[in-house]
């Protein structure tokens, strides 16, 4: 291959790269940007929007390297609001879009980094090697406002505010804003969970009595039917349960935090400022939040009881909202499998509720990535195999239990 070919082919394929990169900073502006707009806390927000800046001085930097090396001034692609507007980033609530956002940074220094040794063009590596280390830093600040610590701009640095920090704290007591968006997804996890627990096991029944009686329309419908019931009520007295226990868990929990204040409140002073501390406060400015929450008891005993419980009465389930939702979609996904003995019997009505369940166990599969930062199509296809696998030993028995008893 001629000299000039490949020096064309290679600039072809950084200037493509290049474009690859500016594309993914301009995402992130607007994803940040976005993300900032929507968010009621102030503190938080201005850091997103210290982030959106970042991510677009990055883009200005690949667009200013693609016009020296000869190439066309870049095209933003993408939504207007880059991936605020997702569904897994709406339904998933603020908390999951900035955990969506910590792994995309993360994945974005793995890729720079092997663009460090693939690249070859010096101009392009300093300019790496300048995004890498920022990317870091947003890697980090994203973790921060994960774990719950606010942040504020001074000069091109981030540091921690002690005043936005018991402001927060504040506001999570009183209002419980911080957990909203935790909560909102563990409710739609609750749910999901429900419907593919009541998939799973109705599909199993349905498949074992359908190979014990060659799919009788008659029985199988009992079955199904007698299980999804059954199937409802436990999964909502166990959510019932489950929640009311960590509750009365939680309350006799704080009793005890409020029994060791009051034998010994200099301690537990003393205490608090050490987990703010270990958090990152300086020792002055720990010492000067707890007093000023030690000025109201009550105050003191919340903040104490989140740090040592690593939660908040906010942060626990309604007993009632739990078992509502575990009983609910339990019965959605019970019912599923059943729904084509209804009309049909025989054969026809086993392969039909087979294809209907594995299509339900795609979604319900995919619908998982909306509370966990794995691929839909990964987790569909993971629950369909699950499901299959299931169907199939489930039927298997039932064939193996239908021949015993002829």
């Amino acid at each position: 291959m001629p000299l000039d070919t490949r020096k064309n082919s290679r600039l072809r394929k950084v200037l493509a790269c290049l474009d690859g990169n500016w594309q993914a900073e301009m995402e992130g502006y607007h994803t940040y940007l976005a993300l900032a707009d929507r968010d009621t806390d102030a503190i938080r927000a201005q850091t997103l929007r210290h982030l959106a800046a970042a991510e677009l001085e990055h883009a200005a930097l690949w667009a200013q390297r693609i016009v020296e090396l000869g190439g066309k001034q870049p095209v933003y692609s993408g939504n207007p609001h880059g991936a605020a507007d997702s569904l897994a980033a709406r339904a998933g609530g603020q908390i999951m879009a900035l955990r969506r956002l910590e792994i995309d940074e993360s994945r974005h220094i793995a890729s720079y980094g092997t663009q460090l040794k693939e690249l070859g063009d010096e101009g392009s590596i300093a300019i790496l090697e300048h995004v890498i280390e920022d990317e870091k830093q947003h890697y980090r600040e994203l973790g921060a406002l994960l774990r719950g610590r606010s942040h504020a701009v001074h000069g091109n640095k981030h540091a921690v505010d002690p005043k936005g920090l018991l402001e927060e704290l504040l506001a999570r007591r009183n209002h419980g804003r911080p957990g909203s968006g935790s909560r909102a997804g563990s409710w739609i996890g609750d749910a999901i969970y429900g419907v593919n627990d009541g998939l799973g096991a109705i599909f199993g029944i349905v498949s074992g009595v359908s190979g014990a009686t060659a799919g009788d329309g008659k029985y199988v419908l009992l079955a199904g039917l007698a299980g999804m019931i059954a199937s409802a009520l436990s999964m909502g007295s166990g959510a019932w349960l489950a929640a009311k226990s960590e509750r009365e868990i939680y309350e006799a929990e704080v009793d005890r935090e409020r029994q060791a204040i009051e034998m010994n409140p200099s301690e537990a002073r003393e205490l608090l400022s050490l987990y703010y501390q270990v958090k990152g406060l300086p020792e002055d400015d720990a010492m000067r939040v707890v007093e000023h929450l030690a000025g109201d008891p009550q105050l003191l005993l919340r903040a104490l009881s989140s740090e040592r419980l690593n939660t908040s009465e906010e942060g626990l389930k309604d007993p009632w909202v739990s078992a509502t939702s575990g009983a609910l979609s339990t019965a959605v996904g019970a019912i599923i499998p059943v729904i084509p003995f209804f009309f049909m019997s025989g054969i026809n009505a086993v392969i039909t509720a087979a294809v209907i369940s594995l299509i339900a166990h795609f979604a319900v599969g995919a619908a998982k990535s909306l509370v966990t930062v794995r691929s839909w199509w990964a987790s569909g296809f993971e629950m369909t195999a699950i499901g299959a696998v299931e169907g199939a030993v489930t039927y298997a028995i039932g064939l193996w239990l239908g021949h015993l008893g002829a």
